[in-house]
């Protein structure tokens, strides 16, 4: 009988869920935050109404699966390329500089660690954690304020979704060395190998996705078989070549988002993360969050974790952008926009829990910096706009 107490689970996690991501909402901060927060309350470090489990474990992998397989299908191959190398740089600095400051800021909170090593690894992978950019917020902030098609707007939502690709890379390389087993030209190979067959196997797919989207348009079949690519590569990616399953289901959207029902397949994709895997996943984070562990030390690292998370965005982003001749008010706007972090920093976070490359007591830190990027993000760009004279909303370089 006690198969069916999963039953009861995940009612609690999903009603719960819901209603703190609508709480979450109307507060004027991300869903998932809300989503989090309920996982923590039901867990075992408050009402404990709800206990991990495999299945609970499992349920969740499903659905950061399916959250980057989503994420892939929304990106905008067309006005990826329209934007090209400028957004590129910027991607990659803002890459670059949170993951060397994040990984000097753990290092100097605990002790320098030589290559290599375990503890090296965790500063790393905390330097990782701050590579991902969420610019959901940022994008529904530029849209309220007509800023969006400029060339400001659109060099943030380009250098955000380059951004995010770099950093599944970075995550894939990390998560390799990690592995004792593994050496690091082994790591480098597979990785090329992989990016490789995706090329080649992602030409074939398209086109044969392609044709099918075009002898049966919008049907079933398409999300149906779409959703089954995406756990076919997924698969691939970490039976064969040792990588993540996310960055798999990453490169499946990315490889479907340009055939005409691409929307149609993200509609349908999103049905099943929104009602049940995206919730579980939410909320499993926060009942992997043990408080009882959260000491006045973790609540001073969560506090800096936050600052340099914030800083190192608007310095990688900014210096690039002002490096590639953006006005000196321009390149400001384009490092506060990518300094949001959501799902992608979620993900990549449980994934280095599952690898045991973090200690949960960290989600705390993570989900602080969630709320404040989140909530302020917006407040500085509307803030710096004001102060902005140009009326048109087209930047100029």
């Amino acid at each position: 009988m006690e198969s069916y107490s999963i039953l009861k689970d995940l009612a609690i996690i999903i009603i719960a869920a819901k209603l703190f991501g609508i709480l979450a909402r109307k507060c004027k901060a991300p869903q998932v935050v809300g989503e989090i927060i309920a996982g923590l309350l039901i867990g075992p470090s408050i009402l404990g109404l709800v206990d991990q489990s495999d299945f609970i474990l499992q349920m969740a992998e499903i659905g950061v699966i399916l959250l980057m397989f989503s994420a892939g299908l929304e990106t905008d191959l067309k006005e990826l390329m329209k934007t090209g190398p400028i957004a590129a740089l910027i991607a990659c600095a803002g890459v670059f500089i949170p993951l060397v400051l994040g990984a000097l800021y753990y290092m100097v909170f605990y002790g320098f660690a030589p290559w290599g090593s375990n503890e090296f690894y965790e500063a790393v992978f905390i330097g990782t954690i701050l590579t991902a950019t969420s610019v959901s917020i940022t994008v529904q902030s530029l849209k309220e304020m007509g800023k969006l098609k400029g060339r400001v707007g659109t060099t943030i939502l380009s250098a955000a979704i380059i951004d995010d690709v770099i950093g599944i890379i970075v995550l894939t390389f990390v998560i390799g060395f990690k592995n004792p087993d593994s050496k690091p030209s082994t790591v480098v190979i597979n990785t090329i190998l992989f990016f490789v067959l995706a090329v080649g196997v992602g030409f074939i797919s398209y086109k044969i996705f392609k044709w099918i989207d075009k002898r049966y348009p919008h049907t079933r079949r398409i999300p149906i078989a779409g959703l089954a690519y995406c756990f076919i590569m997924s698969y691939v990616a970490e039976q064969y070549f040792g990588i993540a399953d996310i960055t798999g289901a990453y490169v499946a959207g990315i490889i479907l988002c340009s055939i005409n029902d691409s929307e149609y397949i993200e509609r349908k994709i999103d049905i099943n993360s929104y009602m049940l895997f995206g919730p579980v996943f939410f909320a499993s984070i926060g009942l992997k969050t043990d408080l009882n562990d959260v000491t006045g030390g973790i609540l001073l690292f969560a506090v800096g974790f936050v600052i340099v998370g914030l800083i190192s965005k608007i310095i990688g982003c900014g210096l690039m952008a002002r490096i590639c001749r953006f006005k000196g008010k321009d390149a400001l706007k384009i490092g506060v926009g990518m300094m949001t972090r959501g799902e992608v920093a979620l993900i990549v976070a449980q994934k280095g829990l599952s690898m045991n490359l973090i200690d949960p007591v960290y989600f705390t830190a993570v989900i602080l910096l969630i709320i404040v990027s989140s909530i302020s993000t917006p407040i500085v760009l509307k803030f710096l706009y004001s102060r902005d004279k140009e009326e048109n909303g087209v930047q100029t370089a």
